[in-house]
């Protein structure tokens, strides 16, 4: 079974993939050495290991075993397990796989520092969670405490997003999993969730085979080290769930196609209040829908998309117009926090560095085998089934998007997860001999960062 042209295995192809590998390398290697200069130079910008929001820390700890096994087994096993498993249970395993390999990654750091403080530091959203008594007085009032020239505000985190964010970690509060510890697990079951909503979007787009060869990768993630913990992994996840039950919900008929549309688009309409600039994050459905109706979804009698984003619509409305009713306004939120933005550390950060060094950091989040797919996406546009193809091309136009616009300035080796899942199917492009190899890169790539440096997120 395959839905994917068989690719290139030459000495000449592969010799193609190395180069584009060598060119983010030398990409880092320039923002780093760049990065340094400016430092050196008196510019601060609030980088400790430029291009990344880190410092440098050699280290080992408890996950390190845990992570190594993982990519062990993945690497050697993945492919084939990915190939020959029934659909379900692949899914569930390779959502497992993502969970313990995030898992050891966070442990790297130990229990205290690498799980329980990273959500709950000053900074973060439990900080201010014991401040909400009442959720409706909350939402209400939200858009009070944005700006920080006044007595009372959101602490960082909370401010800097819409109130759905902080309000997940509320109700995580509500039903007893507060605190960094459960929280931080919560957060990472979420977030490794998200290969899993990929791999269906293609099957439900016409291409399982693509979304098994992708699979492996999606587990062994390099993005992992930030989605444990930083509540942008869940972003993605919620994000990808939502992509993915409106394909599903567009390639099949009936009640239960209909109300996968739905819960989709309350998804959708949900991540606009996860982030603000999870508003690029539409052009992920545009491509579902895009590839329905060009045809480039090979589902036998499925009907045209438009019903399914007719419920679709009504989820994401449905969604805007409960915040809307409870008190918080997007677009007053969005002006606060630009406001914010402009007074805040990253006005100090240079935008004709992070233009290009943001690439950069989002090099060492997705990893080599990204480089080398999409050097063969690329080459060749006729490589995948058109709808995986188009899936690719808007995560990468979220991201040029986010990157023009001046208002991802760092941090976007975990800002820009929601994007960063789907450029990963490009890696459906690799020869079935190299998988493996390039697995191990993915896998070592991780694992350096996570053992070298502190990651704050």
């Amino acid at each position: 079974m395959t839905d994917v042209a068989p690719p290139a295995t030459g000495r000449r192809a592969l010799i193609g993939d190395l180069v584009a590998v060598a060119a983010g390398v030398v990409l880092v290697l320039l923002s780093s050495v760049d990065g340094w200069a400016l430092i050196r130079a008196g510019q601060d910008i609030i980088l400790g290991f430029p291009p990344l929001l880190a410092t440098w820390m050699p280290h080992v700890g408890p996950g390190t075993p845990i992570a190594i096994v993982v990519a062990v087994l993945v690497a050697t096993r993945g492919p084939g397990l990915a190939e020959r498993l029934s659909w379900r249970p692949l899914l569930f395993l390779s959502w497992a796989a993502a969970f313990v390999w995030t898992f050891g990654l966070a442990l790297v750091d130990g229990w205290q520092r690498g799980v329980v403080e990273r959500l709950s530091s000053s900074q973060e959203y439990l900080n201010d969670v014991p401040k909400v008594g009442d959720i409706g007085e909350m939402l209400r009032t939200f858009s009070d405490h944005i700006l920080t020239n006044q007595p009372v505000f959101w602490t960082t985190h909370v401010g800097a997003h819409p109130p759905g964010a902080f309000l997940l970690f509320v109700w995580l509060d509500r039903i007893g999993l507060g605190g960094g510890g459960p929280a931080g697990v919560a957060v990472m079951l979420a977030g490794a969730s998200a290969c899993a909503a990929v791999a269906v979007t293609l099957r439900a787009l016409g291409h399982e085979a693509t979304a098994r060869a992708v699979l492996p990768f999606s587990v062994l993630f390099p993005g992992a080290v930030w989605v444990g913990v930083s509540a942008d992994g869940v972003f993605a996840a919620v994000l990808a769930w939502g992509v993915a039950l409106l394909a599903v919900g567009s390639a099949r008929r009936g009640p239960r196609a209909d109300g996968a549309a739905l819960v989709g688009g309350v998804l959708l309409g949900y991540t606009l209040y996860l982030s603000y600039g999870l508003a690029l994050g539409g052009l992920l459905p545009l491509a579902v829908v895009a590839a329905r109706s060009l045809g480039g979804a090979r589902v036998d009698a499925a009907p045209r998309p438009s019903r399914a984003v007719g419920f679709a619509v009504v989820g994401a409305l449905a969604v805007a117009v409960a915040f809307t009713a409870a008190g918080f306004w997007w677009v007053t939120g969005y002006e606060d926090v630009k406001v914010i933005y402009a007074h805040s550390a990253a006005k100090d950060r240079p935008y004709s560095y992070f233009v290009w060094a943001d690439l950069a950091a989002l090099v060492l989040a997705t990893g080599p085998a990204v480089l080398a797919g999409l050097r063969r996406l690329v080459a060749s546009r006729r490589a995948l089934p058109l709808a995986a193809s188009l899936l690719v091309a808007a995560a990468a136009a979220a991201v040029l998007a986010a990157d023009l616009s001046g208002l991802s300035k760092a941090e976007v080796e975990r800002i820009w997860l929601p994007f960063g899942v789907w450029l990963l199917v490009a890696c459906a492009l690799l020869p079935r001999r190299h998988v493996r190899w390039w697995l191990v890169g993915q896998a070592v790539l991780a694992l350096a960062v996570n053992h070298l440096l502190f990651t704050v997120w």
